[in-house]
């Protein structure tokens, strides 16, 4: 099963993608991963990717999709791949759209996680993320452990964003309705997607996640 978590940014779609990645044995195709990857690799679509970010430049959509069918040609043994970052615009849709194809991939499902603006804006301001092992904890929601070490891998490093703040998230919001909302309406016409409560607990949302997958 291949599916995208489509939301804006804060919604809640690593933490969903991770558990995923736990209980169904599918392999997250982090965008920003897939390029830090590939710039330290030394192939020749790593050379690529490093001249284009050293030089301070945004790395082509022809780049990433490249990269993509690169993980997909792998055949790790993942039951399914979970697209995280990309599509972004209609055209980069399009792209994945004609590389699933001509791979003999489906793309089965398009997951939105609907939120609210404003009560995004508060969660994601109260966001830490474990440095380690990634795991996201928020001051409402889910708070740091009293002990001050993360359950998942014993650390004590937490970290928040430079730019999980206020005036920082809206203008990602912004970009978020300028550049990738549209894709909410394209994978509606063409019958693939769902949409969840992004707000609602993250077992709630894992919930929903699975129903609509099943």
């Amino acid at each position: 099963m291949n599916i995208i978590l489509l939301g804006p940014p804060g919604a809640g779609k690593g933490t969903q993608a991770r558990k995923l990645v736990d209980e169904r044995n599918m392999v997250q195709l982090s965008t920003g991963d897939m390029l830090r990857a590939a710039r330290s690799s030394g192939t020749e679509m790593g050379k690529k990717v490093a001249a284009v970010m050293d030089a301070g430049n945004l790395v082509t959509d022809e780049i990433v999709i490249g990269l993509i069918r690169e993980q997909l040609e792998a055949d790790n043994g993942a039951s399914g791949y979970i697209f995280d970052g990309f599509p972004r615009t209609l055209a980069q849709a399009d792209a994945l759209g004609e590389l699933l194809v001509s791979m003999g991939e489906n793309l089965d499902c398009v997951v939105e996680m609907q939120v609210d603006d404003d009560a995004l804006v508060e969660r994601i301001t109260a966001r830490a993320t474990c440095g380690p092992c990634g795991e996201v904890y928020n001051d409402i929601t889910k708070p740091i452990p009293a002990d001050g070490k993360c359950p998942k891998c014993g650390a004590a490093d937490f970290q928040r964003r430079a730019d999980d703040n206020e005036e920082s998230l809206r203008t990602r919001l912004m970009a978020y309705y300028k550049q990738t909302s549209p894709l909410v309406g394209y994978y509606y016409a063409k019958g693939d997607l769902k949409s969840v409560d992004g707000l609602a607990s993250m077992d709630d949302v894992a919930a929903s996640i699975a129903k609509v997958l099943a």
